[in-house]
């Protein structure tokens, strides 16, 4: 369009402008999440001018020597200044006016783009880029000082700014040494950080494993103090230049990484699981995750991912890179390529992050496959205080299980751990395709020792996921079944040569009576074992809604209730007191008091009686030891017969 044109049209093209004393305000109130961010963006840059002299000697620009780089941080208590000083990159007067004094003016782009073009790893190292980091400054100072001197050899230069964005640029003596010196002086808003053990934390939070050596001293302290500190003082670096998700796997002790997990996230005790992550092109991160141990299903172990930007700490409870269901993992990425925000405090979400997710997930997985393959021992160990999420994360994410589910284990009664496969294999002979389970070792013993003695292994299922895991698991394996052990009773403990018993209407009537359940069933089989006389069962699919309703009414959600309904008493005609009860037609009062006496005892290994039940049971076992004539010889136990044979030997 011409500019007659644009005349004729009423149009006007230009620049937008922004006034220093508009755009001051809005960077110190709005630009950072967080104050002490600051200390990250000023060591940052003088970090990067150090990265950058390294390329340039690389590349035959220049000479020096890189393992004399180093960054100090200086705190004047007394003067409430804060130095950082570098030996990098410097700059000349022209750099000056042009980073200084314009704001987004990144000199990082502009070096990247001269040096290293815009190709594959440009930039690698360098952690500015938005040009914005230096003005963070005036977030704790009223006026910042900024010494520099190029490594071209050009005239040192003083740059001064206030908080109102007036500065001032002079020729420079004091700075004699290639390299910047960024002089803080803080004021009012920044008193905290006049403070050692403040400024220390801060270090400690975000440059701990910054590329160069940092170094921290503090001045402006009483005399003698001084004297005893500068004595006792030798001269470390506050961080670790080469933090161990740099080395390869291979080359970490177990040693090395608790140390690591101690120093990074303050637990005294050793992480159950570590999953060293190392992924290049086209994702580019490295990265350490650990399982955290716990005292008891109860304690809280709340998961963390610290992300870092070339080894910059970026911000400490990054949930994107890491599934929601995976809640209980800590761990550390750092990642040069993540789309941050401007004062980098968290991420963008896009399709980037979800594959950095994804990539971290496979890799848990696979660590846990690793494990169980290459040491079952030190797994099965480890496998009751991860078993809780690592259902979960099978049950929300069916990849995950897909990658997961030979490492997943069943706890056995009486110890041990096997696969499903496992048990499947050596269930083929006595009941194939059937998972029998006990949730409650203690009140379920009488099962779990009836089952044993039959052969048929019992696992331990006795988690609030379970439910769902074992609902879940019958989904991905069609023709599996998982029974609790109360619930097919009957059927898996029946004796092989066992004839229809036919049905006791009238003795079906009596229990639904003295139960107080009309929906009751009656049943009879002569079982294995001739010791328990009754067997209550619910189905399973009844019995699970109503393990869900227990767990909506302790959550408020839903009215107590049970699912009853479906209730059936199985006597064991292989017992002699059952079958003479199921022989008859009619009841004496004898009989209605044994009657109810079976049903409780068979309740009573099935679920906990109610209050009332067990009152009515109690009275009922008092009456019937009044019953027991004197001299009368009761049924032989088995320790009866231990201690005789005992005896006899």
């Amino acid at each position: 369009m011409s500019e007659k044109e644009k005349k004729e049209n009423g149009a006007r093209t230009g620049g937008i402008s922004v006034e220093a004393e508009h755009i001051f305000p809005v960077i110190k109130k709005w630009l950072y999440s967080d104050k002490e961010i600051f200390l990250r963006e000023i060591v940052s840059n003088a970090i990067d001018a150090e990265t950058k002299l390294k390329r340039l000697v690389s590349l035959g620009e220049t000479e020096a020597d890189p393992d004399a780089l180093r960054v100090d941080v200086t705190l004047d208590r007394e003067a409430k200044t804060l130095t950082v000083a570098d030996n990098g990159i410097g700059m000349t007067e022209e750099e000056v006016e042009k980073y200084l004094c314009s704001i987004a003016l990144s000199g990082a782009l502009d070096f990247i783009q001269k040096y290293e073009g815009e190709g594959e790893g440009a930039g690698s190292g360098i952690i500015g880029h938005f040009g914005l980091g230096f003005y963070s400054a005036f977030m704790v100072a009223d006026t910042v000082d900024v010494y520099t001197k190029s490594f071209t050899g050009a005239p040192a230069v003083r740059f001064t700014c206030d908080a109102a964005g007036r500065y001032e640029i002079s020729p420079d003596e004091r700075q004699t040494e290639r390299g910047t010196t960024v002089v803080l002086h803080l004021g009012e808003e920044g008193e905290e950080f006049a403070e050692e053990a403040r400024l220390r934390s801060v270090l400690e939070k975000y440059c701990s494993f910054m590329p160069e050596p940092i170094y921290f001293t503090c001045g402006g302290e009483p005399e003698e103090e001084g004297k005893e500190k500068k004595e006792e003082k030798e001269e470390k670096p506050i961080n670790d230049t080469a933090p161990l998700w740099l080395k390869p796997a291979s080359e970490c002790t177990k040693e090395e990484y608790t140390a690591f997990y101690r120093k990074v996230f303050g637990d005294w005790r050793e992480p159950l699981l570590t999953v060293h992550i190392s992924a290049d092109y086209p994702l580019n991160f490295k990265g350490i995750f650990f399982f955290p141990r716990k005292e008891n299903d109860f304690e809280n172990v709340e998961g963390q991912v610290k992300l870092y930007y070339n080894q910059t700490f970026v911000a400490d409870n990054i949930k994107e890179v890491v599934p929601e269901y995976l809640l209980m993992l800590r761990g550390v990425l750092d990642c040069p390529e993540l789309p941050l925000n401007v004062s980098r405090s968290y991420l963008q979400s896009n399709g980037y992050v979800k594959k950095i997710a994804a990539f971290i997930v496979k890799k848990v997985a696979d660590k846990l496959v690793s494990m169980k393959e290459n040491d079952r021992e030190g797994y099965e160990k480890i496998w009751n205080d991860i078993r809780l999420f690592t259902e979960y994360s099978c049950i929300c994410d069916e990849k995950f299980y897909d990658r997961a589910k030979d490492a997943m284990l069943l706890p056995m009664c009486g110890g041990g751990f096997k696969t499903l496969a496992e048990y499947l294999e050596a269930a083929k002979e006595t009941n194939e395709n059937k998972v029998y389970y006990a949730t409650d070792p203690v009140a379920q013993a009488q099962f779990v020792r009836l089952y044993s003695d039959g052969g048929i292994a019992i696992c331990l299922l006795d988690k609030f996921v379970d439910t769902q895991y074992i609902s879940f698991l019958e989904g991905k394996n069609d023709k599996v079944k998982f029974l609790r052990v109360d619930a097919d009773a009957a059927g898996a403990l029946k004796a092989e040569s066992a004839e229809d018993a036919g049905k006791n209407e009238a003795l079906e009537k009596l229990f639904r009576t003295l139960s107080r359940n009309e929906n009751l069933t009656l049943a009879a089989e002569r079982l294995r074992s001739a010791d328990v006389p009754a067997i209550l069962s619910l189905p399973e699919e009844s019995r699970r809604f109503d393990d869900m309703m227990k767990f909506y009414t302790a959550a408020g959600s839903a009215p107590a209730m049970r699912a009853t309904a479906n209730e059936t008493l199985t006597l064991n005609l292989a017992n002699e007191t059952a079958a003479a009860l199921f022989a008859k037609e009619t009841f004496d009062g004898r009989d209605h008091l044994l009657a109810k006496h079976l049903y409780a005892l068979a309740a009573l290994s099935q679920r906990k009686l109610s209050a009332d039940e067990l009152q009515e049971f109690l009275a009922d076992s008092y009456r019937l030891l009044t019953m027991i004539p004197e001299g009368a010889s009761l049924p032989e136990t088995k320790e009866d017969g231990a201690d005789k044979k005992e005896k006899t030997e």
